[in-house]
């Protein structure tokens, strides 16, 4: 029998190793340096927009925006924090046992994957529209604090617009890549009794989940810079 190909040893964020260890995606080492690899995913506007944040003199900040303490530090949190606790607690996510204790159908999921895909779209789309959000604020202080700390607002905002598409086409493949995930793990228990399917099943809703707040963390990322970036101003 021939055996498998090995995979690659994946040592990038854990996002990314957990798709690879959940999916049939093999997600080799780039050995391009970020420089190369902006090169090929900005096009000459952007470019220029870049390069204009980099060198030109930012613009004026606004007089309405509150200075950096702890109560942006704590919105911050807590916006995080409502995010984890709206994933950890949603209803595609109970286990059979939870479920049933609720008086919900144990197996609702067996034959059909659209109502999960449905809910992690959602919530995908509200941890964008939050992480969204807050980047912006965190701009806007940034561009108060001192001509430094505002060019890399400037820098920031451009890296958003220029990378978002990019951002959202990849992110959207997940619940693709997922679904496919599902088919296998269903595929493999066909014919098994009852309680082996509503144990797939949990398996399943376990690792979407995870799979999910890996997400989070990743969106995130940017948020955590500016608002390290704030701290040492």
């Amino acid at each position: 029998m021939q055996a498998a190909p090995l995979r690659s040893t994946v040592r990038g964020p854990a996002f990314i190793r957990l798709l690879t260890r959940l999916t049939d995606v093999d997600a080799p080492q780039s050995g391009a340096s970020l420089p190369d690899r902006l090169s090929h995913w900005l096009d000459w506007k952007q470019a220029i927009a870049l390069s204009t944040a980099l060198d030109g003199m930012p613009a004026e900040p606004a007089d309405d925006i509150p200075a950096f303490g702890e109560s942006v530090e704590d919105e911050c949190r807590g916006a995080r924090d409502a995010l984890i606790q709206a994933i950890a607690n949603d209803r595609a996510f109970l286990t059979s046992a939870q479920r049933q204790a609720q008086g919900m159908p144990t197996l609702d999921a067996a034959n059909d994957y659209a109502p999960l895909r449905q809910r992690y779209i959602a919530l995908q789309r509200k941890i964008q529209a939050t992480t969204g959000s807050l980047r912006g604020n965190l701009r806007d202080m940034l561009a108060q604090a001192s001509p430094e700390l505002a060019r890399l607002a400037e820098v920031d905002a451009v890296m958003e617009m220029a990378l978002s598409p990019r951002e959202q086409s990849l992110l959207g493949k997940v619940p693709t890549l997922l679904g496919e995930y599902f088919d296998g793990l269903r595929q493999r228990t066909q014919g098994s009794p009852a309680d082996a399917s509503a144990l797939w099943l949990d398996v399943f809703r376990k690792d979407m989940q995870s799979v999910l707040l890996a997400e989070l963390d990743v969106r995130f990322q940017p948020v955590e810079g500016l608002l390290a970036a704030l701290r040492a101003s």
